[in-house]
């Protein structure tokens, strides 16, 4: 009877589990067309404990990434991300960055509260940001390679905090647990809208720069 019980009361978590992993998943790949696939998660038994379920025992980013199946295979198709939800209803959603997916530049936590507070007070209009404890990353349009390293070659500087997604990356989108903590969107899109708006990585990184620089003891308002 006892184990039965248990049965039952896994299967209910399993079920109140889905919802909001699936639902935001089909969202991503069906409402708004962008490239998901599962995370490869946490391994929350054995001798790691809550580390990554991949075979790295010192992972750098613990149940945040790809790994069976791999980055290439996200996908759009609503059959195959109910398929891959119904079997790990639990599974971190990853974004495949870059094509005509958004992109991202995210920058440690602490640094990006500040940044956002900064281009609001600057009046810069943004997309979407996700949020983890450790970083926050801005959506921005797709960029190519190419067009990333013309802009950072024109740069004098930039801030040193400042990571890239772009073609060939991957990023963790809500309501995703991973080992850094839950993430969460610290601006989300639009319930009920079309694909989200997102601006252009250069007028992003141009509005980053200015407000690293304009610390008024001519520090980085956007280091660690």
């Amino acid at each position: 009877m006892r184990e039965i019980l248990g049965r039952r009361r896994r299967l209910r978590l399993r079920r109140k589990a889905r919802p909001a992993q699936l639902d935001a998943a089909l969202t991503c790949a069906t409402a708004w067309q962008w490239p998901v696939l599962p995370g490869v998660g946490l391994d929350a038994a054995g001798d790691r404990g809550r580390g990554c379920a991949c075979p790295d025992p010192e992972c750098a980013v613990p149940g945040a990434h790809p790994f069976d199946p791999g980055l290439l295979a996200a996908t759009t198709d609503e059959r195959m991300v109910r398929w891959w939800w119904d079997n790990r209803p639990t599974a971190p959603i990853m974004l495949a960055t870059g094509g005509r997916a958004p992109c991202a530049l995210s920058l440690p936590a602490v640094a990006g509260a500040r940044a956002l507070a900064e281009l609001d007070r600057m009046g810069m209009r943004l997309g979407p940001v996700v949020a983890t404890p450790t970083r926050w990353s801005l959506l921005v349009a797709p960029y190519t390679l190419e067009r990333l390293g013309e802009l950072l070659h024109a740069k004098d500087w930039v801030p040193s905090s400042l990571r890239f997604h772009g073609e060939g990356g991957y990023l963790v989108l809500p309501p995703s647990g991973v080992g850094a903590g839950q993430v969460r969107w610290e601006r989300a899109p639009l319930l009920g809208s079309a694909t989200p708006w997102l601006p252009d990585v250069e007028a992003v990184l141009d509005a980053l720069v200015e407000a690293s620089t304009s610390a008024p003891d001519g520090g980085s308002r956007l280091a660690y």
